[in-house]
């Protein structure tokens, strides 16, 4: 039986193009909102896309900010895409609401200059900060994947840090990994075979971890 993969329905993220990624390299996501699929999945995906506010209001009149707490605590790989990495903060400049504080930090505003666009839209360089991290893996140096943001995470802890990106005079935080949290700010199912390959990384870390 393959490893089960919970994708967090909260009405906020892009849940069947993440789907369609996961599929592609061989999983079988559920997209749920259920308390007990999520405690039972192998596996916990929480994409994103909107604001900060709204999201988290989301997902505690769902009461999905323990089970996504307790998935964390127990070990199982948990992958945040895009506002799915920013909700795991706890605070952002762009709303007023506490985030889960699973990590701490604030999720900041990128900061206007004169030849930089807002939101920062398309193809961009990783550096990785983790190079040997699993998500890295059979990846190119000059890897580019994604983007689409405002809102930038900005971490406590500088070792979450798995890769950064540079936009305009500004390098800031593409990446986070601790253990089995992973969370990123692009949108890998949206980043052609680079993209592919961190999210067959991903399942492959899944499916060790399930057979072990």
């Amino acid at each position: 039986m393959p490893a089960s993969i919970a994708v967090v329905d909260y009405d906020m993220g892009n849940l069947h193009s993440a789907c369609k990624g996961l599929e592609k390299v061989g999983a079988s996501p559920k997209i749920t909102d259920s308390i007990a699929e999520i405690e039972r999945a192998d596996a916990v995906v929480l994409p994103g896309v909107g604001s900060f506010d709204p999201a988290v209001q989301r997902l505690r009149s769902r009461n999905l900010v323990e089970p996504i707490q307790n998935a964390i605590a127990s070990g199982k790989p948990f992958l945040g895409i895009c506002l799915g990495l920013q909700v795991l903060l706890e605070a952002s400049e762009e709303g007023k609401e506490p985030g889960l504080g699973i990590v701490s930090g604030t999720v900041r505003r990128f900061r206007p200059e004169p030849e930089i666009t807002i939101p920062h839209m398309g193809w961009n360089e990783l550096e990785f900060t983790q190079p040997h991290h699993t998500l890295w893996e059979q990846l190119p140096g000059n890897s580019r994947v994604y983007f689409v943001h405002s809102y930038y995470v900005d971490p406590t802890e500088s070792g979450i840090r798995a890769a950064t990106v540079t936009h305009g005079s500004q390098t800031v935080t593409a990446a986070i990994a601790r253990d089995n949290l992973m969370a990123v700010q692009f949108h890998p199912e949206k980043s052609s075979s680079v993209g592919l390959q961190i999210i067959s990384n991903f399942v492959t870390q899944v499916q060790t971890q399930f057979a072990a």
